[in-house]
């Protein structure tokens, strides 16, 4: 095997076509073996493997760095880079990760996850090491999906001036995660359609090579001279446009091709766009038809595709048909997403409602500002982006929705644990970011019918709603649940094995955490300690005399949250009980004031001291 005696990219460097067809195979059947185990990014790791391969071949001097954007597709370059002996842990707890981590090695020189930001990072290292007299190429591998963020752009108008040895590798397969949409997509389908350019640059080229001693005044002149020819073959190339020579489209899977272009980009001195073409799920057939659903999944059978566990109904599915019938009942109601199609849940609405469903790209600040445009015409938007990635959209929703106080709704899947991706896709920042934004309600549902309830409440009011809810089982109803939503107020769950229905023992948590909760509680009953739950629903408002009334029985309480512990509502709600100068024995519980690695939701909750057992626990401790 190949892949057994590879340490590092040098390794490859003297690797004749044949060996490197060799090592792709071997590549492919490492991958698909250990995905189908672990679960994982399927069809972008197997889209890119030649590419990955060849820029190690030829970029692999210590100076020179690569740089994944997402990081998603980094497989083969973990298996390049002396991960081959512990692939076997990826996406486990406490194994290596699903993205590049600085931790597991030297090359990978960021921590990534999110989209759009590799160009960035690349021109920012670049520059640094040139002011510290630093030499070598740092190349930001790009997809066409990422490249539709604006942060892409306004790396591109930056780097075009600015560094000579950058070089941006744009991966194009007409795919981010759902199929790519808008007019980039275009834009980049005719650039590759653009052969003849390709034929005449290459003619001209080859041509330069034969002539003797040639110096730099002629070099400039032909530089201007194709840069002229590529505008009448392309109508201003948009990557000329800023400043960058562009190259491509080349077979992304032409390993001979690639790997001689690469070489001769690593002579030149001024920024470089290659543009290579490839296909998700390459040589795998089941991923090649169908690259949405091979993107991110779970353990899987390689004969037939399917999931070896089959999944119980999730949040996810409960918003996709409530989302629907709403869509019926309510024509104008329009759903927006960010290039999650599938991911969020909104297939059967954008399948349904053609007209009235909208997926920007990887584009979170446009979905949110957008939406506002929607509402203020007197549409009611749904926007459904994921806990992790609506990060990045906060400023819009404080100043172009909370502040002119849009009626938008925005549903954040995904909130909270974060199974298998680790860091960089927790969910756990969004109540902290967004409690303190002023006339945005939020509200974390617990079950099936307190989900379908919340959604109807919400796309009624002429404020804007944020819902969140975990990813994974919806949990069995109960009849407490089932009461309609009044603005502020939660739902107290008294506990059913519990003779004289008295206690002094109270949970107060979120919604997505409640499962956890209520198995605190068998823990306890074993004991003889009969805890009742109340499950908050509005994480704001908060009807504090409710509230108050609710856990005025109450001397031992426990506020559990699944979002990080500082700025939550459970530091908040116990302030609020020391202000009120309340005899009360308290404990918060949240995720700690660290970053939280990969696992399954049972771990990660360990790890975060918010496991069923621990919960319990904390709950002793005060008696």
């Amino acid at each position: 095997m190949l892949l057994d005696n590879i340490s590092c990219p040098k390794d490859i460097a003297n690797f004749t076509n044949s060996e490197l067809h060799d090592l792709a195979k071997e590549i492919r059947s490492r991958i698909l073996e250990v995905a189908s185990k672990n679960g994982g990014h399927v069809a972008s790791n197997l889209g890119a493997v030649e590419l990955t391969i060849a820029l190690h071949k030829v970029f692999n001097d210590s100076d020179d760095a690569i740089i994944f954007d997402v990081s998603h597709q980094c497989y083969t370059h973990k298996l390049l880079t002396g991960r081959n002996k512990d692939f076997d842990t990826l996406r486990q707890h406490g194994g290596i990760s699903g993205f590049t981590k600085r931790k597991e090695s030297p090359y990978d020189y960021f921590d990534a996850g999110h989209a759009s930001t590799s160009i960035s990072s690349a021109l920012g290292l670049l520059t640094g090491r040139k002011m510290l007299g630093k030499s070598g190429k740092v190349v930001a591998v790009i997809g066409d999906g990422a490249l539709t963020g604006g942060m892409a752009f306004e790396a591109l108008s930056h780097g075009g001036q600015l560094a000579k040895d950058l070089v941006i590798v744009l991966n194009d397969n007409q795919m981010s995660i759902s199929k790519n949409t808008g007019s980039l997509s275009r834009y980049l389908s005719r650039l590759t359609s653009s052969s003849q350019y390709q034929s005449f640059r290459n003619t001209i080229d080859n041509a330069v090579k034969k002539i003797p001693l040639l110096n730099k005044p002629l070099s400039r002149f032909i530089f201007r001279f194709k840069r002229a020819i590529k505008a009448s073959f392309y109508s201003n190339n948009l990557f000329v446009d800023f400043g960058f020579e562009y190259f491509g489209p080349f077979d992304g899977h032409h390993l001979e091709s690639l790997t001689s272009v690469f070489q001769d980009i690593k002579k030149l001195d001024r920024p470089c766009v290659v543009h290579v073409v490839t296909k998700k799920g390459k040589n795998y057939n089941l991923a090649e038809k169908n690259p949405t659903k091979f993107h991110g999944l779970g353990p899987f059978s390689l004969e037939t595709g399917d999931l070896l566990k089959k999944p119980k109904k999730t949040f996810t599915e409960v918003f996709s048909n409530k989302i629907l019938e709403l869509g019926h009942k309510h024509s104008n109601i329009a759903c927006i997403t960010a290039a999650m199609i599938d991911g969020t849940g909104l297939s059967a609405f954008a399948q349904a409602f053609p007209d009235r469903f909208f997926d920007v790209g990887i584009a979170e600040e446009h979905a949110v500002t957008f939406a506002g445009g929607l509402a203020r015409s007197g549409i009611k938007p749904v926007v459904a982006i994921y806990s992790t990635f609506m990060q990045r959209a906060v400023d819009q929703l404080i100043h172009d929705i909370a502040l002119q106080k849009v009626p938008a709704v925005f549903v954040l899947d995904r909130s909270g644990a974060v199974p298998d991706d680790g860091e960089t896709h927790q969910g756990i920042f969004d109540i902290s970011l967004l409690r303190p934004v002023p006339d945005v309600s939020l509200l974390s549902p617990s079950s099936q019918v307190e989900l379908e309830l919340c959604l109807e409440w919400a796309v009624q009011q002429d404020f804007p709603v944020v819902i969140r809810y975990p990813k994974g089982e919806c949990p069995k109803e109960t009849e407490e649940f089932a009461h309609p939503i009044e603005k502020g107020k939660g739902v107290l769950v008294k506990n059913k094995n519990n003779p004289d229905k008295k206690t002094d023992c109270l949970y107060v948590c979120t919604g997505g955490i409640f499962p956890e909760v209520e198995k605190a509680c068998n823990i306890l009953e074993e004991k003889n300690i009969f805890p009742d739950i109340y499950n908050l629903r509005f994480l704001k408002p908060l009807d504090k005399e409710y509230f108050l009334s609710v856990i005025e029985n109450y001397s031992k309480i426990v506020f559990v949250e699944d979002g990080i512990r500082i700025g939550g509502i459970g530091t908040y709600l116990e302030s609020l009980l020391q202000r009120k100068t309340l005899n009360k024995k308290t404990w918060v519980c949240g995720f700690p004031d660290r970053f939280i690695g990969q696992g399954k939701r049972p771990e990660i909750l360990e790890d975060a001291h918010l496991s069923p057992a621990r919960l319990a626990k904390k709950m002793e401790n005060l008696l």
